[in-house]
């Protein structure tokens, strides 16, 4: 194998693509809010649990912190514009339910609001928030997921998330997620032979 060359850089955050997110929160229409994350993740399987990172200025970040609650909803091809909208914008000057078209769907277990159009909605109460320099993490249970119908195999009853032709973001970008190329395992599966 030939030697691969490789630039050595200042610590950074290199881990690329993340998934695009718009987190909803607010406890009534007059405080519901939308900000556009790219720093989400999973952090557990049992409990399920979450995380986002959000800068203590954000105007979210007191919404979330007194409520102690938020829903991530993921982003399609179609949602992408309405999430880089709701990304540059600020709550505090724009009710971006309102002026985005969106439609703010009651959560069954948190004081937030879910984003109808979105195909799936992580209903998070918030376990803990880390001050970590730029942002604070905000940890969180994943209490209720909802996923559009129209996404479960008719076969089988799974979820087939790429039929949701989700989004992801890496350094000042957005992409469509691509095809599949494997499943968990496929590397040592054994060969069915005819």
């Amino acid at each position: 194998m030939a030697k691969i060359l490789k630039r050595t850089l200042r610590g950074g955050n290199m881990l690329n693509p993340t998934p695009v997110v718009m987190v909803s929160c607010g406890n009534t229409p007059d405080q519901y809010n939308i900000i556009t994350i790219a720093w989400a993740g999973t952090v557990s399987s049992d409990p399920p649990m979450c995380s986002i990172s959000i800068r203590p200025e954000r105007h979210s970040h007191a919404i979330i912190k007194e409520n102690g609650s938020f829903v991530i909803n993921l982003v399609t091809n179609e949602l992408a514009s309405y999430a880089d909208w709701c990304g540059v914008r600020s709550g505090k000057k724009h009710n971006k339910f309102l002026e985005t078209g969106l439609t703010p769907v009651r959560a069954s277990k948190v004081n937030a609001p879910l984003i109808e159009e979105s195909p799936v909605n992580l209903e998070c109460k918030v376990t803990q928030i880390i001050p970590l320099g730029t942002h604070d993490l905000f940890l969180a249970e994943v209490v209720a997921v909802h996923v559009n119908e129209k996404l479960f195999s008719k076969k089988s009853d799974a979820i087939e998330l790429f039929r949701a032709h989700l989004v992801t973001y890496s350094h000042g970008h957005y992409y469509r997620v691509g095809e599949k190329i494997g499943k968990f395992g496929f590397s040592v599966e054994k060969k069915r032979h005819p």
